[in-house]
């Protein structure tokens, strides 16, 4: 999911350097969802984890 949200983010650059706002902005706001969701879901396998998948 970090990868997805490298890629929107390396969009909305390439996007933002020709003009295109309006593609930029959507890139941009993709890619900030899937690295809050990913952060969040990181956080919680960091917390439960040992728990989910301890020995």
């Amino acid at each position: 999911m970090l990868k997805w949200a490298a890629i929107f983010f390396i969009i909305a650059i390439v996007a933002a350097i020709f003009g295109f706002t309006g593609i930029a902005a959507g890139a941009a706001s993709i890619a900030k969802v899937l690295f809050f969701i990913f952060l969040v879901l990181f956080i919680i396998v960091l917390i439960f984890g040992s728990r989910i998948f301890g020995k």
